[in-house]
């Protein structure tokens, strides 16, 4: 059985906007709160360090898997055993990952961003529940990151 998060949002901005804020990795990591250090590229790995207070330890990677303009943005990224700073690790190598996708719709007041992560069943069982908790409450933060970020930077 898939277990995935879904959250949707209606953006008040362009579907070129809400894109270029996603996919646009020096904007994505404004919101998102990562530095990254180059441009999402499908079939590339792109990694940062994660701005978050508290998280600055933790190397952010995503492999982006598709990039259809306006539509469609999607990366796995893998799920560390810990992000502890005295037991994390950077070397994702090994690790399991699960699939992140950003769909836009145009809507008559703007964009519907819908943002799904998917694969959680892939993850060893003893991590899964946490991983899954810890990311449902990360993507109802960065829809707010997100929704404010394009209503103050148009």
């Amino acid at each position: 059985m898939e277990i995935k998060i879904e959250k949707r949002i209606e953006l008040k901005a362009p579907i070129a906007r809400v894109w270029r804020a996603i996919t646009d990795y020096r904007e994505f990591g404004e919101w998102f709160r990562v530095a990254l250090e180059a441009p999402f590229a499908p079939g590339q790995t792109t990694r940062g360090r994660t701005l978050y207070p508290g998280y600055e330890h933790v190397i952010w990677e995503g492999a982006i898997q598709r990039m259809e303009p306006e539509r469609l943005f999607s990366f796995t990224w893998a799920h560390p055993k810990s992000f502890d700073k005295a037991t994390y690790s950077p070397d994702y190598s090994g690790e399991p990952t699960t699939l992140v996708e950003f769909r836009l719709e145009k809507t008559p007041g703007g964009t519907l961003l819908t943002v799904t992560e998917s694969g959680f069943e892939n993850l060893p069982v003893d991590r899964r529940d946490e991983a899954f908790r810890r990311n449902e409450g990360g993507w109802t933060e960065q829809m707010k990151n997100i929704e404010k970020y394009v209503a103050e930077e148009p």
